[in-house]
């Protein structure tokens, strides 16, 4: 019950809230390139490493230099600019200058590296806090925000909402499902495939399926997408990856941004991405029904007051005095 974001009635709403995005940095083009990664040609993928081992060269190499660093041609670089939405190579050479000052500016490289064998303790914590903070920065970066309201809109008049997610992504359905539940809302949040799959056959025209996949190629979780949408209910994808199989069978793609390293494997680094957005989809359901979720997060913090030690059945504090 602790640790969730903080509602109050001045927080803005509706258009309000969608217009928040001006304000944010431009996502990085590694950020892009990461997420687009598995789904380039193989060629551009060796293109797509060589920028991602070091932006920073890239930036001031020629687009001949990356072409032969990469094993292929110019042609090739071209159209690897190309499928990751850049115009072409002098803008992502621009693209990558600019991510490089603002990373340079914002923090101690040495802290972006991998983890090492002979990191010690006090490394490994730097690090490790270190990417915490940018799959979080890069997540918001990143996030279609006109997506998210989309999903917020759903998700708010859906008659039921099903999270599905299997591995470290069942916790972050799990915690999804209890935050709806917690202000009214019906939802359930399945892990087993055949629980999964026989949820969604039952869904129906106004339900909400909200699958999540870091890899957005888990099996189990893209079947339950698809069976959900064959039976009518608008289905949602949360993933890292926007071109994975996940994305065929959702209505809206939700995306992170969590990158991989060694001893932080999706299951480690993506729960944190995803948790973000779970809680920004969360505050946004809760504003479009303020009053309701307002009573129902009392009520619920009152129902389970008196488990917590120390703390009386009224929400005071318990003391010899005022038990009397």
């Amino acid at each position: 019950m602790n640790g969730e974001p903080v509602l109050t009635e001045e927080q803005p709403t509706g258009a309000a809230a969608a217009a928040q995005p001006e304000h944010q940095e431009p996502s990085s083009p590694l950020v892009r390139i990461r997420s687009l990664l598995p789904g380039l040609a193989r060629a551009e993928q060796r293109v797509a490493k060589v920028v991602l081992d070091n932006p920073g060269a890239v930036s001031r190499n020629s687009i001949t230099e990356v072409a032969e660093a990469a094993g292929t041609s110019e042609t090739t670089v071209t159209r690897f600019c190309k499928a990751i939405g850049v115009g072409g190579y002098p803008e992502l050479r621009i693209a990558l200058a600019a991510d490089t000052a603002r990373s340079e500016a914002r923090s101690d490289r040495d802290l972006g590296g991998d983890i090492g064998p002979d990191d010690d303790l006090r490394q490994i914590v730097g690090k490790v806090s270190f990417a915490d903070v940018h799959a979080v920065e890069e997540t918001a970066q990143q996030l279609d925000v006109a997506t998210l309201q989309r999903v917020v809109n759903l998700v708010a008049a859906a008659d039921r909402v099903d999270v599905y997610g299997v591995g470290a992504s069942a916790f972050v359905a799990a915690d999804l499902q209890q935050k709806l539940h917690r202000i009214g809302r019906i939802s359930f949040s399945w892990s087993d495939t055949h629980i999964m799959l026989t949820s969604a056959a039952v869904l129906k025209a106004g339900d909400v399926a909200f699958g999540i996949s870091h890899t957005g190629a888990t099996l189990d979780t893209v079947e339950t997408l698809r069976v959900a949408r064959e039976h009518g209910a608008t289905t949602v994808a949360l993933t890292n990856f926007p071109r994975s199989p996940i994305s065929e069978v959702a209505d809206l793609v939700l995306t992170t941004a969590a990158r991989e390293t060694t001893f932080r494997s999706g299951a480690m680094a993506s729960r944190i991405a995803q948790l973000t957005v779970i809680d920004c989809l969360f505050i946004g359901v809760a504003q479009q029904h303020m009053a309701a979720s307002m009573r129902a997060l009392d009520e619920t913090r009152e129902a389970v007051g008196s488990h917590r030690l120390g703390v009386r059945a009224d929400g005071r504090r318990r003391t010899r005095e005022n038990d009397k």
